[in-house]
C-alpha cells in the first residue's frame, strides 16, 4: 500500500508508514488528550426519525424568520454583490459592528464600534481570547459545572482549568477570591446570564462582588452571554462588564446564533482597546475574517427588521415550552429528583436521587426514543453523575409531553 493510499491515522500515530518510509511525528500532546464532545455524540444518536431530545441546546428552527433573511440576503448581493463575495476587513463591516454596538448602548452598556471584532460564531471568539491570553500551563477558573466546549477550547490552549465553587445562583464571590490568590489566574470564564448547562442566572451583588475581585487582585475576565435575550421573566443584570472593575479587562463575548440562527456562525465580541488589537491578529492567522456575505446580510436584517419584535415571538414560544417541561418533570422523573426553573435561556438542571446515575440511564431512555445529556461531561472536576440537562427549546407542548412520557418509561426500565 502507498503512503498516499494509507488508512486513516490514530491520535497516537499520525500515519502508517509506507515501505521504506519512517513514520511522521506523532500529533501534539493536546491533541491527544482534549476528547470529543459528548454531546455531539449524543446527537448524533438523536438523528433518527421520531427521537424527541431534549439533548441539545438548539433554536427552534420553524422560528427562524427565514423570508427575511432570504431579503436580506437578495439585498445585500444585489445592492453590493461584488463586496459580499469578495475578502473583508478581519474586523468585520463597518456596519455590523455599528448595528451590534448600538444593541449593546441600548441593552445598557455603551458601546463603540471599534470596540467590536465580529467572529464566525462565539465560539471563535473565545478560542481567539484563549490564544491570546493563555499560555500553556497558565490557570483558567471556570463554574462547575461550565460550558462543555469551553473546556475543549481552555485544555486545547493547555491551560490548567480550575473550577470555582458554586452553588444554585452561580459562582461564590468568596470561593473565588480565595482561589484568585492561592492559583494566581490568567483568566476567568463565566456565562452569568442563563447559564450553559445550568440555566441559572448570577445575581448583581455577586456580579459587583466578581468585577472587585477582578479588579483588585488582577484577573481577565471573559463573560460569554449568548442566551442573555432569552428572557421570559424577572428583570435584566446588568453585564459584569459594565462594572469598574471589571470594564477594562472583560472580554464580552456575544452571538446571533440564539436569537437569529446558528447556520449564520456569526458572533462578536467586545473588549478593551489591547486585547481587542491582539484578537484581532489571531483572527487573522485563524481565518482572515468572518464571511463577508453572511456579515453585510446580517447588517441588512438588523436595519430593516425590528429584531426585538421577533424575539419577542421567540420568547413567547419558549416561555411555553419551559412551563411545560417544569409541568412534566415530576411526572417523569424519579420520586427525590430536583431541578431548577431558569428565568430564560434553553435549558433545566436536574439531579437524580442517590445511587441513580444519568449516563446509565440514557441508554434506556434512547431504547424509548428520548434523549437528553448527562450533566458529567459539563464539570471541570468533581463531576456529579446523578445531574442531568434538558433542553426545551426544540418541541412544542405537545411533544414535550410526548417525551416526558416516554422518559418515565426509560427511567422505568433502568
Amino acid at each position: 500500500m502507498s503512503a498516499a493510499a494509507a488508512p486513516p491515522a490514530s491520535a497516537s500515530s499520525p500515519s502508517a508508514p509506507g515501505a521504506g518510509f519512517a513514520a511522521p511525528p506523532g500529533f501534539a500532546a493536546r491533541a491527544r488528550t482534549v476528547g470529543g464532545s459528548p454531546v455531539r455524540e449524543i446527537l448524533a444518536l438523536t438523528e433518527r426519525p421520531g427521537v424527541i431530545s431534549f439533548a441539545g441546546g438548539l433554536p427552534a428552527p420553524e422560528l427562524f424568520d427565514t423570508e427575511g433573511l432570504r431579503a436580506a440576503y437578495e439585498a445585500a448581493l444585489t445592492d453590493s454583490g461584488a463586496r459580499a463575495l469578495q475578502y473583508s476587513t478581519t474586523e468585520g463591516a463597518p456596519e455590523l459592528r455599528a448595528l451590534i454596538a448600538e444593541r449593546f448602548t441600548r441593552r445598557g452598556l455603551p458601546t463603540d464600534p471599534a470596540e467590536v471584532l465580529v467572529t464566525t460564531g462565539s465560539q471563535q471568539a473565545l478560542t481567539l481570547i484563549a490564544g491570546t491570553l493563555i499560555e500553556p500551563g497558565d490557570t483558567v477558573l471556570v463554574e462547575n459545572p461550565t460550558y462543555l466546549a469551553a473546556l475543549q477550547c481552555f485544555g486545547l490552549a493547555g491551560a490548567r482549568v480550575l473550577p470555582v465553587p458554586c452553588d444554585e445562583q452561580g459562582i461564590l464571590p468568596d470561593a473565588l477570591e480565595e482561589l484568585v490568590l492561592r492559583e494566581r489566574p490568567k483568566l476567568l470564564y463565566t456565562i452569568p446570564t442563563f447559564q450553559n448547562p445550568t440555566g441559572r442566572t448570577l445575581p448583581a451583588a455577586r456580579r459587583t462582588a466578581v468585577a472587585a475581585t477582578a479588579g483588585r487582585l488582577g484577573l481577565w475576565i471573559a463573560e460569554d452571554d449568548p442566551y442573555g435575550e432569552l428572557r421570559y421573566e424577572g428583570e435584566p443584570v446588568p453585564w459584569i462588564a459594565g462594572h469598574p472593575g471589571a470594564a477594562d479587562r472583560t472580554a464580552l463575548l456575544g452571538s446571533f446564533s440564539k436569537i437569529l440562527a446558528p447556520g449564520l456562525r456569526l458572533g462578536f465580541v467586545r473588549a478593551p482597546g489591547a486585547l481587542l488589537r491582539a484578537a484581532t491578529v489571531a483572527k487573522q492567522a485563524a481565518d482572515l475574517h468572518t464571511s463577508t456575505v453572511d456579515q453585510l446580510a446580517a447588517a441588512r436584517y438588523l436595519a430593516a427588521h425590528d429584531l426585538d419584535a421577533h424575539l419577542e415571538r421567540v420568547r413567547g414560544a419558549y416561555r411555553e415550552r419551559r412551563d411545560a417541561l417544569l409541568a412534566g418533570l415530576g411526572g417523569a422523573l424519579p420520586g427525590g429528583s430536583e431541578w431548577n426553573r431558569p428565568e430564560g435561556g434553553m435549558f433545566v438542571w436536574a439531579r437524580l436521587p442517590e445511587g441513580l446515575d444519568a449516563t446509565a440511564v440514557l441508554k434506556q431512555a434512547v431504547a424509548h426514543d428520548v434523549a437528553f445529556v448527562p450533566g458529567a461531561p459539563f464539570h471541570a472536576a468533581y463531576a456529579d453523575p446523578r445531574s442531568l440537562r434538558l433542553s426545551f427549546t426544540t418541541h412544542t407542548p405537545e411533544e414535550i409531553a410526548e417525551g416526558l412520557r416516554r422518559l418515565a418509561l426509560g427511567f422505568a426500565s433502568a
